[in-house]
């Protein structure tokens, strides 16, 4: 055999090579990828034809249901119409789907069926989905969205022994069943306000003083520091070269931990930042889920990362805390660089309350299949051990002072006691715009939920003043 025929026939074995890669990649090994594609209209043809199942709330309440229509085929709607829009999403031809019926399609398809699907075709039975059962509470859901009053912004509640989620509430909202048409999705797309945004988990904030909290745990859980420990709380302390100012530029002078989170004292927590470090910083932030996405059952371009963002040519783009762009003293204090979603916030609250362990946060629980036996559980999963149980107890006293006698006040509970910390972001100093926040758990002593407010524009607004009291209504309903 001569070289010229060698050489066409490796070619022709390594195009054999390359097809048969890409076709048992393409119909095994990335198929669920595939069908669950937005952009899949062929699927999502064929979808049409198949009983996708229900989305209930934790009370049974249906989120969504298919309706049979003429021609064998079915279309989906949204009984709570913009209740729970941006977390339970869409299924249609077009815009394609979102949300839990997104990550939850095979199931909800009775893709994922098994054997038993695999008897129904052999019966003759027509493909049907599986009823998805999620911890989501509609009552504290309204309350939340109530309590926004059309206000900009976010509530996220969970379980923190768990990781359930019971609200996830997200305003501006819309109803999925107008979306029937590209024209519709694009008026949405534009419309004021972002209302396709699902702000608890991509929308991206300063998180303000809330953020002293993950300060306070690398300090005491590292052994750098005690609740009593004295720092001096005077206005204008140099951070990194420049004065920081307080609240209301008041000087406190020496002053204990305790009393420096109940106070929000700025100065304070910008030195213990920078004395922690960076790299001390950086473990902390990790073990709380800090610079990955946040880790709930929703599709990937729907969970956005918190943490630090640096744009050194332009382009913001997640950097490490121990990047020389960032100001560890004033990221300490929740301003800097540094961006969190209303979901990891609450994490960070649930990991305090939960005695330092950070349950992964759920929203689904289970699938049911149409025999009504369980085809799928949720159990509850464990993200990381952020601090020791020790160092738990010590933040749950001192976030219970900012309830009782500091910042936090109007979320205080009768006969409840509450542990939270207020936050009050700087949007537009000139024109006294800020977004406050408020992050806590109750009760303080066994804790039932973790909780994360945040409005993203108030001319003049605080923590302790506007988001504090949403906190406390949803609250009260969860923890009826």
């Amino acid at each position: 055999m001569n070289k010229p025929i060698i050489r066409v026939f490796v070619v022709l074995l390594v195009l054999f090579g390359l097809l048969a890669y890409f076709t048992t990649r393409w119909t095994v090994i990335d198929r669920a990828e595939l069908q669950d594609n937005p952009q899949n209209k062929r699927e999502l043809l064929a979808q049409q034809r198949i009983a996708r199942g229900s989305i209930e709330a934790a009370n049974g309440t249906v989120l969504a249901r298919s309706i049979r229509r003429s021609g064998g085929t079915y279309a989906r709607r949204y009984p709570q119409n913009g209740l729970f829009a941006q977390t339970v999403g869409y299924s249609f031809l077009n815009p394609g789907t979102a949300g839990l019926e997104r990550f939850y399609n095979g199931q909800l398809t009775g893709r994922t069926a098994g054997l038993e699907g695999t008897l129904r075709k052999l019966q003759g039975k027509r493909q049907q989905g599986n009823d998805l059962e999620t911890a989501l509470d509609p009552q504290a859901q309204q309350i939340a969205i109530d309590q926004l009053a059309g206000r900009a912004g976010a509530v996220v509640a969970l379980d923190p022994s768990s990781g359930r989620v019971k609200v996830l509430a997200s305003v501006p909202s819309y109803d999925p069943n107008v979306l029937r048409s590209a024209k519709q999705t694009a008026r949405l797309n534009s419309a004021p306000g972002a209302p396709l945004l699902n702000r608890t988990t991509a929308g991206l904030y300063p998180p303000g003083s809330t953020f002293k909290v993950v300060t306070a745990v690398a300090a005491i859980d590292s052994g750098l520091y005690e609740p009593t420990s004295l720092v001096n709380g005077d206005n204008g302390v140099e951070i990194s070269g420049v004065p920081l100012n307080n609240d209301g530029r008041q000087s406190f002078g020496e002053v204990d931990l305790t009393t420096a989170l109940t106070q929000s004292v700025n100065t304070v927590w910008a030195q213990v930042g920078e004395r922690v470090g960076k790299r001390r910083m950086s473990r902390y932030m990790q073990q709380f889920g800090f610079g990955s996405p946040v880790p709930v059952d929703l599709p990937a371009d729907e969970r956005l990362a918190s943490g630090l963002y640096c744009s050194p040519d332009g382009n913001r783009r997640l950097v490490s805390p121990t990047n020389s762009c960032v100001d560890i003293g004033r990221a300490s204090i929740g301003q800097d660089k540094l961006l969190a979603t209303p979901l990891q916030m609450a994490m960070v609250a649930s990991a305090v309350a939960n005695r330092g362990i950070l349950m992964r946060p759920a929203i689904a629980t289970r699938t049911i299949d149409p025999e009504g036996r369980t085809a799928y559980e949720k159990t509850p999963q464990r993200f990381s051990r952020v601090m020791s149980a020790a160092s738990a107890e010590k933040l749950t006293a001192m976030m219970q002072r900012v309830v009782q006698e500091g910042t936090g006040t109007a979320a205080a509970l009768a006969g409840i006691d509450v542990a939270g910390k207020t936050g009050t972001a700087e949007r537009d100093v000139i024109n006294n715009i800020a977004q406050p926040w408020f992050i806590a758990f109750a009760p303080a002593s066994d804790p039932q939920i973790a909780i994360a407010v945040t409005i993203e524009k108030t001319v003049g607004g605080f923590g302790g003043t506007d988001a504090a009291p949403i906190a406390k209504a949803v609250m009260e309903s969860l923890l009826r």
